[in-house]
């Protein structure tokens, strides 16, 4: 298995549709970074939030997530409450091919503010929008930016494909189009 660099991002974007909507190249003036980089390719969040809030004091359950414990939001800006977290989206639909597997890492200058996204992995023939879980771990709030840069999906290649993919496991997170709360 092998990291994959920026000539075969571009090929499998603008030939096989991996991204889209696809930027070719580093946007940065006046933004946090999106785009193509040297092996990887760094993702937007868009405008849509969900904030976590506890005003019902439930406990925070993922076999069994109470939905009223996030707040939907749609801003140029989203602030997090302190120690608390986010529930994102990216801009990007990602089609992930058989032989591939992603790992997406939050960027540096988000985590020298002390805000976190979530590691996560995107598996073989997974397809969607990415839900992004972004964490603020100081006791202030914290400010990420719409329609800029918030991470950076890494791309790896096996040397043969996986015997059963996460479109074969008819995976609960295929094909989502919003953010998508946690399921069982």
């Amino acid at each position: 298995m092998g990291l994959k660099p920026d000539h075969w991002i571009r090929t499998m974007a603008q030939d096989h549709g991996m991204i889209e909507p696809f930027v070719d190249g580093q946007v940065r003036d006046g933004v946090i970074s999106y785009g193509l980089s040297s092996y990887g390719y760094d993702i937007r969040v868009a405008d849509e939030f969900k904030i976590f809030t506890n005003v019902y004091n439930t406990v925070v359950d993922p076999k069994d997530f109470d939905a009223r414990s996030m707040v939907d939001y749609k801003g140029e800006e989203c602030t997090i409450p302190p120690n608390s977290f986010v529930l994102a989206r990216t801009i990007e639909y990602f089609r992930i091919p058989r032989s591939v597997l992603t790992i997406c890492l939050g960027k540096s200058s988000y985590a020298r503010c002390g805000i976190i996204v979530n590691i996560t992995p995107f598996e073989p023939e997974w397809e969607g929008f990415v839900t992004l879980e972004i964490s603020n771990t100081t006791p202030l709030p914290a400010r990420i930016y719409a329609n800029e840069g918030i991470a950076q999906v890494l791309f790896f290649e096996a040397d043969e494909e996986c015997e059963i993919s996460y479109a074969d496991k008819k995976g609960k997170y295929q094909a989502q189009q919003s953010i998508v709360l946690p399921k069982l």
